[in-house]
């Protein structure tokens, strides 16, 4: 019996934001995300290891070489735009089969009076010009703690129109919040720390249906509360989040980073997107040779082996509330096409079309 496509464009999954998500999942609806877009820390890890400011021909050739060699492993592969996207595209460093999702924010944004981020689009780039060049989905990073009452609502605000615009271009939009120190804190102050787990579960609370995929920070601190603590704020995430989620690494070392996502998956999360858990030893090494090696064999096998991981969590389906079988019965009713964004058509002008025509 054919179901109506009418609910998942309730749920906000149109055309184009249905068909990203397929292309950044896995076969069963789970998602294996690697993420190659920080730049400020790759060229701080770059100019310890040579001694050298590294150039934007030494940040762009290390990027496809990670891209080159872990993409194949993962369902998609998160760039940046100004040194990434489009190098690794041209040096077809990336297989059809991996999805690709670009950022949209500025690295190093301004900050207020507290000390507390408040973001931007990158100069030059924005939604408009990532759907433009083919990416599948637009990561947007928006630096969120709820009790800093004026970055709050600047990120929101900034969240809200990211998801607009997404909207409005219909394509897929991941969505990552993370809590920051303020106020004269610093990343490793006690009450930054304390506060971490609600942060990020009132966080998803607040944002993730502004979103099509939730990046969830793990919630809590391994070693200051224990694993039954750590459990229940994964549930208390799992069931703050609106929409599908996935665990960022957030710098931690492999083993941590491998053992938080075992738990995430158990606690509902449906995939990961992780950056230099995979790979921030390829930095050290001085010579390509070296990186590529590296790259090959440790970076690959990581990833490889959370893959594995992630394909027994919640497929993103089930969070929407399908089952597999459901989505192979869906069906649009005729005529979809002319009433599909806003029921114009683009020749000379805007002019009304016939949704009930048969072509």
């Amino acid at each position: 019996m054919s179901l109506s496509v009418t609910r998942l464009l309730g749920l906000g999954l149109t055309p184009g934001k249905l068909r990203g998500l397929q292309r950044i999942s896995n076969p069963n609806g789970t998602l294996t995300m690697v993420a190659t877009d920080q730049n400020s820390s790759m060229m701080s890890m770059m100019k310890k290891a040579t001694g050298k400011e590294p150039t934007y021909a030494d940040v762009v050739d290390a990027k496809v070489m990670l891209s080159r060699a872990l993409s194949p492993h993962c369902s998609g592969l998160l760039v940046d735009g100004y040194y990434g996207y489009w190098s690794t595209v041209a040096a077809q460093a990336v297989p059809s089969s991996t999805g690709l999702l670009i950022r949209v924010e500025k690295s190093g944004a301004p900050k207020n009076k507290a000390g507390a981020p408040q973001g931007e689009v990158e100069t030059g780039w924005g939604v408009a010009k990532i759907k433009r060049c083919g990416a599948d989905a637009v990561k947007l990073l928006a630096q969120f703690e709820p009790a800093e009452f004026d970055s709050a609502e600047h990120n929101f605000e900034f969240t809200r129109k990211m998801y607009e615009d997404c909207i409005a271009h219909d394509i897929l939009f991941l969505l990552e919040p993370i809590h920051f120190p303020y106020n004269g804190e610093d990343e490793k102050s006690p009450s930054k720390i304390a506060r971490k787990a609600s942060t990020v579960i009132e966080s998803a609370r607040i944002l993730s249906r502004y979103c099509d995929i939730f990046k969830a920070e793990f919630p809590g601190t391994p070693g200051v509360e224990s694993d039954a603590q750590l459990v229940d704020n994964l549930k208390k995430l799992n069931d703050a989040c609106a929409k599908p989620w996935v665990l960022l690494s957030a710098g931690v070392d492999y083993p941590q980073y491998k053992k938080q996502v075992e738990m995430a998956m158990k606690a509902g999360a449906s995939g990961i997107l992780g950056g230099r858990a995979f790979w921030k030893e390829f930095f050290t090494y001085t010579t390509p040779a070296e990186r590529q090696k590296f790259a090959e064999t440790e970076c690959t096998k990581r990833v490889q082996e959370l893959d594995a991981i992630v394909k027994s969590g919640t497929p993103w389906f089930a969070k929407y509330g399908y089952t597999s079988n459901e989505l192979h019965e869906l069906r649009a009713a005729e005529g979809w096409h002319a009433r599909y964004g806003g029921g114009t058509v683009a020749t000379t002008g805007p002019v009304k079309v016939d949704p009930n025509a048969v072509y």
